[in-house]
C-alpha cells in the first residue's frame, strides 16, 4: 500500500517546484512507457528505501492567481480526507498572509502527520525571518529552498520516518477496484454483482463519495470489491475539482491488485478513461476494461470488433487487455466480467520456471536476434523472471545498451504469446551478463 503525501498551500508559494523536486529523479525511471500522458500533479517518489506518492493540490485549481479562498479550503479539506501525510507550504518572502492563517486553522484539527514547510529560505537572514511562522500554531517547521533543494533532505528524512514499512500481504484476498468516470455505471455494476442495493444508485454524476469495500464470494470466486468515487472531469460547475476524482482514483488504484475500468458505451473511450488506464498501467496493476450500457448501443454488424479496435488503438502499445461488453442493467455478461478479472489476477501472480523460460525464449532469440548496431553483435545468453510482486523479467546480454525499443517490444510480445499475461503490465530489463 503506497502512502499518499499531499502538498497544500495558497498559490505561488512554490508547491509545484517542491513537487517536481520530490518526483523528478524518480519520474524518469518510472515513466519509461511510450505514449503515456504524464500527469503533472501526481508522481511517485522514494526516499530512504520507502516509496510514496506525491500529489500537488495546486495543480487542480481552476484559475491560479486570484483564487477564491473557498476553493483552497476545499482542496485542503480533500487533502486531509484522502492523503496520509500533509506538507503545508508557506513563503518566507510574503510572511503570514490571511489565507495562510485560514489554511492553518483547518490544519490544526488534523490528526495525521503534518509538516509545515517554509519555502524560499536561501540565506541566514531569511532563516531568522522564518520564526514568525510559529504564530500559525502548528509547532515546528522545516525551512527549504525548493528551487535549489537546500533543506529538502531533512524534510524527507522526517517524512520517511512517518511512512510505515511495506508489507506484502500475500494471504489476503485480492482487491478488485472498480474505477471509471462518473456515471459510467460502476455502482450499478457492483450492485448487479452483489444483488443488493449496497451503494445508493442515482443518475447524478458523482454520487459515490468514498470507496467502499465489499467482500464478494460467489460462483467459487472470492475477493474484495472496491467501489470508488466516479472520476470526474473539470466539470461545468466551477467548484467541482477534477482533483477529487484523481485523488480517489489514485488511492483506489494504488491499493488494488486489479483495476476494473468501467466505460460508458454510449460515450466511447474518452480522455479521462485513458488517463485512468495509464494510471493503472504505471502502477503495474492488472487491468480489465468493461464496456457498460452495451444494451443502449445500436447493434450494426461488427460493432463489438470496431469498438474494441478503437480502444486498442488508443491504449497501444499495451493492447493485451481483456475488453468485455456488459450491461449492468440487464445483467448481461457480468459473470464473464468477473471471470476475466480473476483470470488477470492469476496471470499477474504466475511464476515461470527459469529453465522453461530459457528454453522457449532463447530459441526465439536465436531465430530473431537483436539487429547489430555499429557492427557490434548483441548476444543474449540467459533470462529469468525476477522475484517481484508483478511480472518482471531480466535478459542478460553482452551489450545491453545497444538493444532498442522495437526489439524490447518484440520480446514483450513473444513473452505474451508464450505465457498468458493478458491484462498484466510487464517490465523487461536488459542487463550486462
Amino acid at each position: 500500500m503506497s502512502t499518499i503525501v499531499a502538498i497544500v498551500g495558497r498559490p505561488n508559494v512554490g508547491k509545484s517546484t517542491l513537487f517536481n523536486r520530490l518526483v523528478k529523479r524518480r519520474e524518469a525511471i518510472v515513466d519509461s512507457v511510450s505514449g503515456v500522458t504524464r500527469d503533472r500533479h501526481y508522481g511517485k517518489s522514494e526516499w530512504n528505501g520507502k516509496e510514496f506518492s506525491v500529489i500537488d493540490t495546486g495543480g487542480y485549481v481552476v484559475g491560479s492567481d486570484d483564487i477564491f479562498e473557498g476553493e483552497i479550503r476545499k482542496q485542503v479539506q480533500l487533502a486531509i480526507d484522502e492523503s496520509d501525510i500533509i506538507l503545508f507550504v508557506v513563503d518566507v518572502e510574503q510572511g503570514i498572509t490571511p489565507m495562510d492563517a485560514a489554511v492553518a486553522k483547518i490544519l490544526r484539527q488534523v490528526k495525521k502527520p503534518l509538516f509545515m514547510v517554509v519555502n524560499k529560505v536561501d540565506n541566514a537572514m531569511r532563516d531568522a525571518d522564518a520564526v514568525e511562522f510559529y504564530n500559525l500554531g502548528l509547532g515546528d517547521y522545516y525551512t527549504i529552498s525548493s528551487i535549489n533543494g537546500s533543506g529538502t533532505g531533512d524534510l524527507l528524512d522526517a517524512v520517511a520516518e512517518k511512512i510505515p514499512k511495506e508489507e506484502e500481504a500475500e494471504s489476503e484476498l485480492p482487491r478488485f477496484a472498480v474505477v471509471g468516470r462518473p456515471n459510467a455505471g460502476k455502482s450499478s455494476f457492483i450492485n448487479a454483482l452483489i444483488g443488493e442495493e449496497r451503494n445508493i444508485v442515482t443518475n447524478i454524476a458523482g454520487t459515490t463519495r468514498d470507496s467502499i469495500d465489499t467482500k464478494y464470494n460467489r460462483f467459487g470466486f472470492e475477493f474484495n470489491l472496491v467501489d470508488t468515487a466516479g472520476i470526474r472531469k473539470k466539470s461545468k460547475v466551477k467548484e467541482d475539482l477534477e482533483f477529487y476524482s484523481v485523488m480517489r482514483a489514485v488511492r483506489a488504484i494504488e491499493h488494488c491488485d486489479i483495476a476494473i475500468l468501467v466505460i460508458d458505451a454510449t460515450r466511447g473511450f474518452e480522455g479521462q478513461d485513458e488517463k485512468i488506464f495509464w494510471l493503472a498501467e504505471k502502477n503495474k496493476k492488472g487491468i480489465i476494461i468493461l464496456v457498460n450500457k452495451w444494451d443502449l448501443v445500436e447493434k450494426e454488424t461488427n460493432t463489438v470488433r470496431d469498438f474494441e479496435n478503437k480502444i486498442k488503438e488508443t491504449i497501444a502499445p499495451f493492447t493485451d487487455v481483456p475488453i468485455v461488453f456488459i450491461s449492468a442493467l440487464t445483467k448481461q455478461r457480468l459473470f464473464k466480467a468477473i471471470e476475466s478479472a480473476v483470470e488477470v489476477h492469476e496471470n499477474r501472480k504466475q511464476k515461470i520456471q527459469t529453465s522453461k523460460l530459457n528454453e522457449t525464449m532463447l530459441e526465439i532469440i536465436q531465430n530473431f536476434p537483436p539487429p547489430a548496431t555499429k557492427g557490434k553483435y548483441i548476444k543474449i545468453k540467459y533470462c529469468m523472471q525476477l522475484p517481484t510482486y508483478t511480472p518482471q523479467f531480466a535478459f542478460f546480454a553482452n551489450l545491453p545498451q545497444y538493444i532498442r525499443d522495437p526489439y524490447k517490444r518484440f520480446i514483450e510480445n513473444k513473452l505474451r504469446e508464450q505465457y498468458n499475461l493478458t491484462g498484466v503490465p510487464i517490465v523487461i530489463y536488459f542487463r550486462q551478463k
